[in-house]
């Protein structure tokens, strides 16, 4: 087993560490993106929960709300989908994209500039608007959809109704933007489109842009037969599934290999790389090893270790991430690490491993929208800085846009992280059935408590018309009643005449019980 997983990952050339491993199973799609054997990305995906963020549909309009500067619009969904007015019109680059001008700036012609007043002119309930989605649907809200249609391919982004030009500013190298930049200009693309150069880009040839750039007008041609054949709502291009997706994004030169356990699932994905890179194309190689994929390329292990509620780090502390329904809260503790002398380098220490595995367990959990941070509390302002740098420095490999904001006076750092779908928690896990979420129940003491309580108001309620009494409660509220109250009991007995009869249930939860007339089995209410 050893010698094939070494020849896999091809032993004896130059290692960057780097490696994808992907499981293909009959219900679900697992992708683990493995640097120097340590977990840094993971995406499951199942059948029967697929994912249409980038998907592009034919919708119609169905009703405008002006009050909210949003539409709701049908895609096809059981929920309509979202679409509000700013998303309705065209933008302009983003900040992490550096716009570049080909040939003669002033030639461009200008477009009349829309308003969201002039929305609902041109988009009036009952027209066919095309949408591309932005934002799956979460928890009870439908999709959020946008008209600023965007095709993603290996190297470039084309943008149909878009003519701005532009390269990822996280190309830093400034002899590298300018070579990309003639290459950009060179690129024969159609009047009134543009394009976007990844940051996978960086050092390709320009033959390399070119065929991606064929490969995405091919697609965006598909795109516009269906608009003009297809009656609404049609769902006219869909996102590739999460290992095309994976391949797409994640297969650079620095990845080693990308191993998966699926024979035609290697094949298909080799014809795809090999229309763009022979050599990216060798990298992808077919696991038949008897041991579960995961399992041998010890991904399994580091899943199971990274999702729990308390995470720990190399030097002893630990973090606690917790999710709410409005924001993410995670909390950094010294745990084990109590350090030397010096307090301040192990609370140093301390913090700068915990922003490092933040940002590490915001990509693997797939968290967003508002999340703070209670870092421990840090005199130096030095300290606090570096503490803040490491978290950027960490979050430049997300691929989902982040906006972090210095530690402030009260020890806490918040940030953003865009949030295009569920989290892997919600679509691993369910609402506990005996806490419903609320991670914790009522202790037996408590329920002894409350029950005592319906007691007396029941029996005085009843006082003359039922004596016998019957009781049902879980088996571990009875072990307290038996063991710790039953004096209290006894008292409720003599003071109201009555008679107490108890019988546990083991199907009940533990903060439910039933008081009835022992003779009838009415329920008997407070």
């Amino acid at each position: 087993m050893l010698e094939t997983v070494k020849k896999i990952l091809g032993f004896g050339k130059k290692s960057t560490g780097i490696k994808l491993v992907i499981s293909c199973e009959k219900l679900e799609k697992r992708v683990a993106l493995l640097e120097n054997n340590r977990l840094e990305e993971y995406n499951i995906e199942r059948d029967t929960d697929r994912n249409i963020v980038g998907s592009i549909f034919k919708g119609k309009v169905r009703n405008i709300e002006p009050g909210i500067k949003a539409m709701f619009v049908d895609i096809g969904f059981d929920k309509n989908a979202f679409l509000q007015f700013w998303d309705a019109i065209p933008a302009a680059l983003d900040s992490g994209i550096e716009s570049v001008t080909r040939g003669n700036g002033n030639a461009r012609k200008k477009a009349p500039r829309i308003t969201h007043k002039d929305v609902p002119r041109i988009y009036p309930v009952g027209s066919d608007v095309l949408v591309q989605v932005k934002k799956g649907p979460i928890s009870n809200k439908g999709p959020r959809i946008t008209t600023d249609i965007s095709l993603p391919g290996r190297y470039l982004v084309l943008m149909p109704f878009n003519d701005q030009f532009g390269i990822s500013r996280k190309i830093e190298d400034p002899k590298e933007r300018d070579r990309l930049r003639k290459i950009l200009r060179e690129l024969d693309v159609p009047e009134g489109m543009g394009v976007i150069m990844r940051t996978v880009g960086a050092g390709q040839r320009a033959r390399y842009f070119v065929r991606d750039l064929s490969i995405l007008l091919e697609q965006w041609a598909q795109v516009q037969k269906g608009l003009e054949e297809k009656p609404a709502p049609a769902c006219l291009f869909q996102e590739p599934d999460l290992i095309e997706r994976s391949v797409r994004d994640f297969l650079t030169d620095e990845v080693d290999a990308v191993i998966i356990d699926d024979a035609k699932a290697a094949e298909s994905m080799q014809q795809m790389v090999g229309q763009i890179s022979k050599r990216a194309k060798k990298s992808i190689q077919h696991y038949s090893g008897a041991q579960p994929i995961f399992e041998c390329f010890g991904v399994k292990a580091q899943i199971d270790a990274a999702f729990h509620r308390q995470v720990w780090l190399p030097c002893g502390g630990y973090i606690v991430i917790d999710e709410t329904e409005a924001m993410i809260a995670v909390d950094v503790n010294t745990g084990r690490n109590k350090g030397a002398k010096d307090m301040e380098k192990t609370i140093l220490q301390t913090n700068l491993e915990a922003a490092e595995e933040i940002a590490r367990q915001l990509r693997l959990r797939n968290i967003g929208g508002l999340i703070v941070v209670d870092f421990i509390d840090m005199k130096n302002r030095k300290d606090q800085q570096a503490v803040y740098v490491k978290v950027r420095e960490r979050l430049k490999r997300d691929k989902a846009r982040t906006h972090v904001l210095p530690i402030s006076q009260l020890g806490l750092m918040e940030m953003t992280r865009q949030r295009a779908n569920e989290s892997l928690a919600s679509s691993i896990f369910m609402p506990c059935p005996h806490c419903s979420g609320k991670g914790v129940i009522k202790s037996p003491m408590t329920m002894s408590v409350e029950l005592q309580r319906d007691l007396h108001s029941v029996m005085r309620k009843y006082q003359e018309s039922v004596h016998d009494i019957r009781v049902t409660v879980h088996p571990d509220l009875l072990k307290r009643l038996r063991t710790e109250d039953e004096e209290h009991l006894v008292d409720i007995e003599r003071r109201y005449a009555g008679r107490l009869a108890f019988r546990a249930d083991p199907t009940f939860h533990q903060e439910k019980y039933v008081i009835a007339n022992a003779q009838t089995g009415d329920e008997l209410k407070a």
